[in-house]
């Protein structure tokens, strides 16, 4: 987390957080869409712990379910602090994904028909 991300009191911009889950959530969901895909919704976020300049930011994701065009991907993310000495839970939030084709319209996941 770069000192530009943050707020006059040193923590990261919630949108910044976000943009960072919505990255790894669009990578997972390239993956089993095997082509394009777009966001459609963000399930819940709470925000358990600030993060501060300099801090390690991880986000991981899990593919919790998929229909025929659309997928659920949890993203969990964790900070470590400067010093690498504690690592805590920042927040987590299901991600909504559709495959989209090149056209920009749904189109069924691979295996799914």
């Amino acid at each position: 987390a770069m000192p530009r991300n943050t707020n006059v009191h040193g923590d990261i911009y919630a949108g910044w957080l976000m943009e960072q889950m919505d990255l790894a959530a669009a990578t997972a969901a390239s993956q089993i869409s095997k082509g394009r895909s777009a966001t459609v919704a963000i399930e819940r976020v709470e925000f358990l712990s600030p993060v501060s300049i300099g801090d390690q930011v991880s986000c991981y994701t899990e593919l919790m379910d998929t229909g025929r065009s659309s997928m659920k991907i949890r993203v969990e993310v964790f900070g470590t602090d400067t010093r690498g000495s504690q690592t805590r839970k920042i927040t987590e939030a299901v991600f909504i994904y559709v495959a989209i084709d090149e056209m920009g319209g749904i189109r069924a996941l691979p295996n799914s028909d």
